[in-house]
């Protein structure tokens, strides 16, 4: 292990030199205050129309959803997503709890929750997509190859610096967004209790589970599973990049299969096969909060278990491609 820590550090260097991981913290830095401005405006509006009561607000919202049962212009699936939004605002409003108590830390656990699914992995697809297909563009990975190092190993290097730089973005990313919208709404809220425990069954939503936590510990099960998403995200654009030889080829497959995956899971209700494909399964943290999953069926353990499999698969076919395939032509 020992002679595979300068490889280890090559890799950071040439990671750090490539300078994307500051690109990744400007973009945070510019879009994060955005949305802090249009959350703030969207609450003064509410306190506006609803004189700062968050009771009347939330009651608003479940006379609005329970109104568009009754429209048929809302889709069936978007009917059962209501149904089992309009369930768990009113076990909130019964046990006193404002869901939405605006403050940094409830912006941050909101914001990560939405980013998941698709801008959370695209940063980390901008690290990952062309850690091997890049240096066989440039001509680097012939030099590297040539050392007296087993292939596999140069391999293991470039996959340990990715998951380093990966927990780096999701850290990073709580603590941008906690930072800048703890400056509009306060840095308080980590006590604040959150449900968990909802659990779906078909349109109903089983309450017998349901316990509340503090929002400290509900948002580090967040990270723990935004972090698991990144990490096989990060290790299906490494096996793209291995299987690639053209960065922008590995770049537009990873952003294809993301943007498809938010089409999926909106859409893919009545294909259950789909519920295999790693893009359906990205969004973990919405069995925290107990929202309805996007094919009937789906859990938590059957989507942790489905991305395994894929992380797992991916990381088989990159070593077996790399040590085997003529990269030096």
């Amino acid at each position: 292990m020992s002679n595979i820590m300068p490889l280890i550090r090559n890799e950071t260097i040439k990671m750090v030199k490539k300078k994307r991981l500051y690109i990744i913290f400007i973009v945070l830095a510019v879009l994060v205050p955005m949305f802090t401005y249009a959350q703030m405006k969207s609450a003064e509006n509410n306190r506006d129309k609803f004189g700062g009561d968050w009771r009347l607000e939330l009651q608003q919202a479940i006379t609005d959803n329970q109104n568009s049962l009754g429209s048929d212009r809302v889709p069936e699936e978007y009917k059962k997503y209501r149904t089992v939004y309009i369930q768990q605002m009113q076990y909130y409003l019964e046990n006193d709890i404002n869901p939405k108590e605006p403050g940094g830390v409830t912006f941050t656990r909101e914001f990560m929750n939405n980013a998941v699914g698709l801008f959370i992995p695209l940063l980390i697809m901008a690290i990952a997509s062309d850690l091997v297909s890049g240096e066989r563009t440039t001509g680097t990975i012939k030099m590297l190859l040539t050392r007296p190092v087993k292939r596999w190993k140069v391999l293991l290097s470039k996959l340990i610096t990715l998951m380093m730089f990966v927990s780096i973005i999701v850290v990073s990313a709580y603590i941008i967004c906690y930072i800048i919208s703890g400056a509009v709404f306060g840095y308080k809220g980590f006590g604040m209790p959150i449900f968990t425990g909802f659990r779906v069954v078909g349109t109903d939503v089983d309450m017998s589970a349901v316990h509340a936590v503090d929002q400290w510990l509900y948002m580090l099960m967040q990270a723990g599973l935004i972090w698991f998403v990144s990490i096989i995200v990060a290790m299906l654009a490494f096996m793209v990049s291995v299987l690639v030889r053209s960065t922008a080829a590995s770049i537009v497959i990873m952003m294809a299969a993301l943007i498809a995956g938010t089409i999926l899971t909106s859409m893919a209700a009545s294909w259950q096969s789909a519920k295999y494909l790693f893009m359906v399964n990205l969004e973990l943290p919405n069995y925290l909060s107990g929202g309805l999953p996007p094919i009937e069926g789906m859990n938590l353990g059957f989507s942790l278990i489905v991305l395994s499999v894929w992380g797992i698969a991916s990381l088989f076919v990159s070593f077996i491609v790399f040590t085997k395939r003529d990269i030096l032509n």
